[in-house]
């Protein structure tokens, strides 16, 4: 059967359109240059918590403030078998700020003890709590599409993208290949038809899918395929027809792509300043960790200027945090806490590895997940839920708590069991995650406001108690 482009991209895992100039195009200092100065010398790095992240058990009341917020809390969140509540003494450990409107200790899940908390103590790890959008989904995949593409409105002029790809596509063309997912598939967040992004599960393992149908008695014809593929593919770049066009960029980028990535798991692997964390990766021994260090074979690459590497926006994940039975508490081996764990250990090792690399300073990370838990906890589980918190780390990032717990008083509670999203300005204002993200394009990728209102994130229409009516792209957790 003939292959598709569809399969194709798959096999490759690269998405591109437009032209390539051929394998050398980034061999030019001044092209390096302007990618570079598009985000100012930085990087980008998405974290997806899939499958829903208790919130309330992730940032924690310690104390009550002037909002009963500790009171609430075990309310909601029983002791005991299959209890799930965080007691103060199981906090003394990771307190952090205080909750900004209502003055309450806040703690962050004990499975963050040796990871996210060193981090946040550093000041190095913004909190910001109460984040969600209008007419919040308990979908998986309805939520998981909103967060992805910054439209819980659904509005058709931002639909087959995401809010990262639609600013990829403000900021480079069809030559370049500024993203990286660690995946097999393109995330959604960088979903768009006018630049290119690779997905790489492993970078040793990244390479084109030249067929292997060569009798052994044969001379390996590998570099006679190449040559007539990349022969093919410069001329369909050259072509008049749009779709002629496409196919022939495509191709040259896969091809490009597939011999510059590989190279950079020996570079980082084989250089003795990289072999401390290369082991401390591997001793966690988590997916997690795994992602992580391709992400920074691939920074390490760029920073040392290897050829035809450029990423700087990458995407991961990590899965499990539908917990409806056995989330536990404070237990190590609770289940929450050891997701809890595995993505802050291996954070702290990425942390301390692009330190070491001269570069935490230009790094961002973001954390979300799709939403979080129901307040009240049912046996020895939670159900789906609304806002949840959301968490920004990197060298350049003020740390802090952001944003307002949201009121788990069970008399301000939905139908459901749930905090509701408000625009109100009370104690409990929701922190939508439009303004998260708008702070991020604004101040770490250099996007004007104007543009992301324009281009990215346009406003709601509707009430300005219960729609994100008016933005607020300058929350201080960046610079």
């Amino acid at each position: 059967m003939a292959i598709t482009r569809r399969q194709f991209l798959k096999r490759t895992g690269a998405v591109a359109a437009g032209s390539l100039l051929g394998p050398s195009l980034f061999d030019n200092i001044f092209v390096r240059q302007a990618l570079a100065s598009t985000v100012g010398d930085r990087y980008f790095l998405v974290i997806f918590l899939d499958g829903g992240n208790d919130g309330l058990n992730t940032v924690v009341p310690a104390t009550n403030g002037s909002g009963g917020l500790r009171t609430a809390y075990d309310t909601v969140r029983t002791t005991g078998q299959g209890g799930l509540n965080l007691s103060p003494t199981d906090l003394q450990n990771t307190l952090i700020g205080n909750d900004p409107n209502t003055g309450a200790q806040l703690a962050i899940h004990p499975g963050f003890v040796n990871g996210l908390k060193p981090l946040y103590d550093l000041g190095k790890v913004a909190v910001i709590q109460g984040c969600g959008y209008p007419n919040y989904s308990l979908s998986h995949d309805q939520a998981r599409t909103i967060w992805r593409t910054a439209n819980p409105l659904g509005l058709g002029s931002l639909s087959g993208t995401g809010w990262m790809g639609r600013y990829l596509a403000q900021n480079y063309g069809a030559t370049d290949i500024p993203g990286v997912t660690i995946a097999d598939a393109v995330a959604a967040e960088f979903r768009q038809t006018v630049t290119s992004v690779l997905a790489i599960s492993r970078l040793r393992d990244f390479g084109f899918p030249y067929d292997d149908f060569v009798p052994s008695t044969l001379p390996d014809d590998t570099p006679a395929k190449r040559a007539a593929f990349d022969a093919l593919c410069t001329a369909a770049s050259g072509g008049m027809q749009a779709s002629e066009v496409y196919i022939g960029d495509s191709g040259l980028a896969t091809l490009i792509s597939s011999e510059s990535y590989p190279p950079l798991h020996s570079l980082y692997v084989n250089d003795p300043s990289r072999q401390p964390f290369n082991l401390r990766y591997s001793d966690l021994n988590t997916g997690t960790a795994r992602n992580l260090r391709e992400v920074a074979k691939v920074i390490n690459g760029v920073r040392q200027g290897v050829s035809n590497v450029t990423a700087r926006f990458f995407q991961l994940e990590n899965g499990g945090y539908d917990t409806h039975s056995d989330q536990g508490a404070a237990n190590p081996m609770g289940q929450h806490y050891l997701l809890h764990q595995e993505v802050g250990d291996a954070l702290k090792v990425f942390y301390d590895d692009l330190n070491d690399m001269g570069v935490a300073d230009k790094l961002c990370v973001m954390v979300w997940s799709e939403f979080s838990r129901r307040i009240n906890q049912n046996a020895n589980g939670t159900d789906h839920g609304s806002q949840g918190p959301m968490f920004v780390i990197g060298g350049s990032v003020n740390g802090g708590v952001y944003g307002n717990h949201p009121n788990i008083d069970p008399v301000a509670l939905d139908g459901d069991g749930n905090t509701v999203y408000s625009q109100d300005a009370n104690l409990f204002r929701s922190t939508d995650l439009r303004d998260v993200y708008g702070t991020i394009l604004k101040h770490w990728l250099n996007m004007p406001q104007a543009t992301i209102l324009s281009s990215v994130l346009p406003l709601d229409m509707g009430s300005a108690s219960d729609y994100w009516t008016a933005q607020n792209f300058d929350l201080s957790f960046l610079p």
